[in-house]
């Protein structure tokens, strides 16, 4: 690829389907139909001014409103939970859950408030506390980390495959130390983690592997769910997921015994199933009350019957605009494991190199295609160097339960050093959104489009400085 302009039939015959086989795991082509390329005549708006410098932009039009709400479809055993009066859990929340291990493939689920306290629960049920550590990657959610210092746990960060955005498994066993007890793989993103690797080594060193699936929804590894490799996984179905109730979360797992003390700590410890006691003796166990609502049941149940059809569409896709923009330079979209059959895409990334793409800065570039009419993000900061990490440590807990050396904020963040996600974070990461890929090929053109005017006229923005 020239380091300069290109021009639009050479832009298509690049990315042909010949093209696109090669940016494409086998795995991917295997499930997601090959996209075929628009034949439309070459687009003036590229050389239309850059809307950051007062041109038209390339999208005016809106893009898919998330969560989706259909009143004829979706309102019916809402309307008949709000009016039963019975609003906590009962019924529809054990249908709910129900479907959701369905789904999945996982014996029991359980719901509960939030996917951060899915995670707080499933740690402490395995015996995850203070003085313990647990691994967990640098590049994701503060929602996977607060879980474990809830616990009294530390959490401790290891570095990303840059290519998948996904915790390296060959970074994992110099983080282990004797007081290492579980691993937390994230697929983050909705991307798969090599849960192949992690798993072996989880099983050499007898540690815990809780998956936090909380953005992959439907996400498959050789056709098996996420979240049902480890030995427990943990879901969330906050507003932005792909599966929306506004706030909600869930673990699944083929543990009874494990779920049962699941089910008795999101309800305050008192007895169910194999957590039992003499009749009349009380709570039983500590625990908390994470217990999800009829109504909010209700609507993942509505939203579940499209789920897997939205997945489909954010597959094709993702597929189709990785294919468009794979051989523009400086854009690097994402990587999926050889054996990752489906992915969720909560959100689409690619990595954006300010070398090859003639200078201009990551910053300059988000502006300039959010201004096109093409909303984008820079994602995740560091994790691993946050004041609330400090915080935690000087707490008067923190303080009894570890040696002063490992609460020593400045050492912990040499320990913890990442420096791929720092790369990632500080200077490369770009995400779209998940409702996004619920859009057209017209919109992923826009995309794709939006890209390519503002690497045309980079220098124009750069003559701005």
């Amino acid at each position: 690829m020239k380091n300069g302009p290109f021009s639009r039939r050479e832009f298509i015959k690049r990315n042909s389907l010949t093209g696109l086989g090669a940016v494409l795991a086998p795995s991917v082509l295997a499930s997601v139909p090959a996209p075929s390329l628009p034949t439309k005549p070459f687009s003036s708006s590229l050389n239309e001014p850059l809307a950051l410098l007062g041109g038209k932009p390339i999208r005016a039009k809106q893009w898919p409103v998330w969560p989706i709400w259909k009143p004829e479809t979706d309102e019916k055993q809402l309307l008949e939970v709000i009016r039963s009066g019975i609003w906590s859990r009962a019924g529809v929340v054990t249908e709910f859950e129900a479907q959701w291990a369905a789904t999945v493939g996982a014996k029991r689920c359980l719901s509960v408030v939030n996917g951060t306290n899915a995670l707080i629960a499933a740690l402490a049920q395995f015996d995850v506390r203070g003085g313990d550590e647990v691994l967990v990657p640098a590049y994701t959610f503060i929602g996977t980390v607060a879980p474990v210092l809830a616990t009294g746990a530390m959490p401790v960060f290891v570095d990303i495959d840059p290519e998948t955005f996904q915790m390296d498994p060959a970074k994992l066993e110099a983080r282990i130390t004797p007081r290492t007890r579980a691993i937390i793989p994230v697929h983050i993103l909705g991307l798969p983690v090599d849960m192949k690797s992690i798993l072996a080594i989880a099983k050499k060193h007898n540690l815990v592997v809780i998956e936090d699936a909380c953005q992959a929804h439907l996400a498959e590894i050789n056709h098996q769910k996420v979240g049902t490799f480890g030995d427990a996984g943990c879901f969330s179905f906050q507003n932005s997921k792909n599966l929306a109730i506004g706030e909600g979360g869930a673990i699944v797992s083929n543990n009874d015994a494990f779920m049962d003390r699941c089910f008795s700590y999101h309800n305050y410890g008192n007895p169910y199933g194999t957590v039992s006691g003499v009749i009349g003796i009380g709570t039983l166990m500590q625990g908390t009350k994470l217990r999800l609502t009829e109504y909010q049941a209700a609507i993942g149940l509505a939203l579940l019957k499209r789920l897997d059809a939205e997945t489909t569409t954010r597959n094709e896709n993702a597929a189709y605009l990785k294919a468009k923009i794979s051989h523009l330079p400086g854009i690097v979209p994402y990587k999926l494991y050889d054996d990752v059959t489906r992915a969720a895409f909560h959100l689409f990334p690619f990595r954006f190199h300010q070398e090859k793409f003639k200078g201009l800065s990551r910053e300059t570039f988000v502006k300039a295609l959010t201004a096109e009419g093409i909303p984008c993000s820079k994602g995740y900061a560091p994790l691993n160097k946050m004041p609330y990490l400090d915080d935690a440590f000087k707490s008067k807990n923190y303080r009894k339960m570890y040696p002063k050396e490992a609460l020593d904020f400045k050492k912990y963040v040499e320990r913890n050093a990442c420096p791929q996600n720092d790369r990632i974070c500080n200077e490369e990461a770009v995400w779209l959104t998940q409702n996004m890929l619920l859009g057209t090929r017209q919109d992923m053109d826009d995309i794709a489009n939006a890209i390519e005017k503002i690497y045309g006229q980079a220098d124009k923005l750069l003559a701005q400085k």
